[in-house]
């Protein structure tokens, strides 16, 4: 049993290794940062000049604000588009699901900046869509440089993580369940809402982690797509290429917000999952 113990042991270094370099690591020199001057020494300096004022701390709030509004519009798209089409693709045909997987996956082989960029010529005043309306003489619209194309970006390069985890799940659940709820009565509404949904719950949880965070945080969809840097990513970028403390304070804080929300959405679902259960 000894012997089992430290083969066990010795299979997790590589783990934890890294794990400290690059996960424990990068958030120690963030925390270091944030609470540091250009000289390396303790200084609160930096949160005082993003806290210290009434106006400080609203323009902070209302960057955080736009930015936590985008990532949950975004996310809910994503949700609302993928979790149908996880569940179509989990009950086709094997052949249909590669198919579809490879549609799925081809856009996520691209560079990331390529297709954010293509979506330029897809929303610009001269672009594919108003060149189309402008041949049925229809009046332009004004697409690119918007909140809409924003978050148009983020669902377009954020939908496969959202799909993949819900059809993952979705796949693997026990067929026996839907039958016994037929058998009983159930029909498909009743099936979707009381065995597919709530056993999808930790795919669904997966997606949104996956989805909510890059959102949160982006900044070249904003840049690209939005003609403005509004989000804080955005300002955090700016933050690094001038000021490193205040740019990991920033981050600190969108840190924070993130733990905090995983950790309801993570407590949402397990109240979910135990429900289901009892």
């Amino acid at each position: 049993m000894k012997n089992k113990s430290r083969s066990a042991s010795l299979l997790n270094v590589p783990y934890w290794l890294w794990s400290l370099i690059f996960i424990l690591a990068p958030l120690a020199m963030v925390a270091v940062y944030a609470f540091t001057d250009d000289q390396g020494q303790f200084s609160l300096a930096v949160w005082q000049e993003l806290l210290g004022t009434r106006q400080a701390r609203q323009m902070l709030a209302g960057v955080f604000g736009v930015s936590l509004q985008y990532a949950v519009i975004a996310t809910a798209i994503c949700l609302l588009l993928a979790f149908p089409l996880a569940h179509f693709m989990a009950h086709t045909r094997a052949s249909t699901q590669r198919t579809l997987m490879m549609l799925i996956m081809v856009p996520m082989w691209m560079n990331f900046l390529i297709c954010t960029y293509s979506w330029r010529s897809i929303l610009e005043t001269n672009g594919i869509i108003n060149t189309v309306l402008g041949f049925f003489h229809i009046p332009g619209l004004k697409m690119l440089n918007t909140p809409g194309a924003v978050i148009l970006g983020m669902v377009y390069n954020y939908l496969p993580f959202m799909i993949l985890p819900i059809y993952t799940v979705m796949s693997r659940l026990n067929t026996s369940l839907v039958e016994a709820a037929q058998d009983l009565g159930a029909n498909r509404l009743n099936v979707l809402r009381k065995i597919t949904i709530p056993l999808s719950v930790p795919g669904v949880v997966s997606g949104i982690t996956m989805v909510f965070v890059p959102s949160v945080s982006t900044f070249y969809i904003s840049q690209k797509l939005g003609g403005k840097g509004s989000l804080i990513g955005d300002w955090i970028e700016l933050e690094m290429a001038y000021n490193y403390n205040k740019g990991a304070a920033l981050s600190l804080i969108l840190m924070v917000i993130i733990l905090i929300s995983m950790m309801v959405l993570n407590r949402f679902s397990d109240k979910e999952e135990g429900a289901f259960r009892a």
